[in-house]
């Protein structure tokens, strides 16, 4: 893309187009694009922060996705406060499991890509069509994926159309595959998803599928070094989204230490956890 020295905007920008802020940047600026830039050799895997575990669970009216703090470096902990879970737009969140850098700039084009077609067209896009555009953006990594710096995000949002929260996982090649009721993703996933299998239930609140992500994140950290469990001398607690008809919101930090407070005091009279019943 060439810029006017005089100060005014390029062709590119008073040319109509589509409604794709990502095919804009594909045409006019293709090095802006993450698959596009050029590569080095060998695994660059270790030599980058990575995020760890992300859960997301649905409740009656909406869903809650919740992400650890911790960022490592091969064995070193690179960042203990690290943020993993974002708005995408109005009714629907991202969070971020893999290599950290690029992760965050995947998302922010993302969140670009959602505001650039709303104003555009007008209107949002419809679930289905937000998970579409993320496997595309995802689809676009795969070289540097194949070097060992993969993306691997879970989507999550409220669909109008059902009136409930829906969720959807991908692959390093852009998969995208709709998870019934919770999923995680992550070094940790696999002790997460235990965890939400056994404490998972049809028709919880939003405060009890909170109080399980939150739970499934401790066993994640009780059994993965790579997921963080609260910082309690810190007081840095996991970030929790929540999305209902109303819209996507943050839980507040208060809200979410009171809830942290509660799930480690009870931890200390029972280290493993609520125990589930056998029939």
């Amino acid at each position: 893309m060439t810029f006017d020295a005089s100060g005014r905007l390029p062709e590119a920008f008073l040319t109509p187009g589509g409604s794709s802020f990502m095919d804009f940047l594909a045409g006019h600026a293709p090095d802006l694009l993450p698959g596009r830039r050029s590569l080095g050799t060998g695994d660059l895997s270790k030599d980058v922060p990575h995020g760890t575990t992300i859960v997301a669970a649905t409740f009656d009216g909406g869903v809650v996705m919740a992400g650890d703090r911790r960022a490592t470096m091969g064995n070193i902990i690179a960042q203990r406060d690290i943020e993993k879970v974002f708005p995408a737009d109005e009714y629907s969140c991202v969070g971020i499991a893999g290599s950290a850098g690029l992760a965050i700039e995947m998302v922010r084009l993302f969140q670009v890509e959602l505001e650039h077609y709303e104003k555009l067209e007008g209107t949002t896009l419809s679930l289905d069509g937000k998970a579409n555009r993320l496997s595309a953006l995802i689809r676009g990594n795969l070289a540097m994926a194949m070097q060992g710096l993969a993306v691997v995000p879970l989507f999550a949002g409220y669909d109008h159309d059902i009136s409930g929260g829906r969720i959807f996982s991908y692959d390093p090649t852009g998969g995208r595959y709709e998870e019934q009721a919770f999923h995680s993703v992550g070094s940790g996933s696999l002790f997460a998803r235990g965890s939400l299998k056994k404490l998972y239930r049809e028709g919880m609140s939003a405060t009890e599928c909170v109080t399980a992500t939150i739970q499934a994140l401790y066993d994640a950290a009780d059994d993965d070094s790579a997921t963080g469990g609260p910082d309690m001398a810190r007081r840095i607690f996991p970030v929790i989204g929540v999305v209902t008809a109303d819209g996507y919101q943050r839980m507040p930090e208060a809200e979410v230490g009171e809830i942290v407070d509660s799930v480690v005091g009870a931890r200390l009279q029972r280290p493993d956890g609520p125990a589930a019943p056998l029939s």
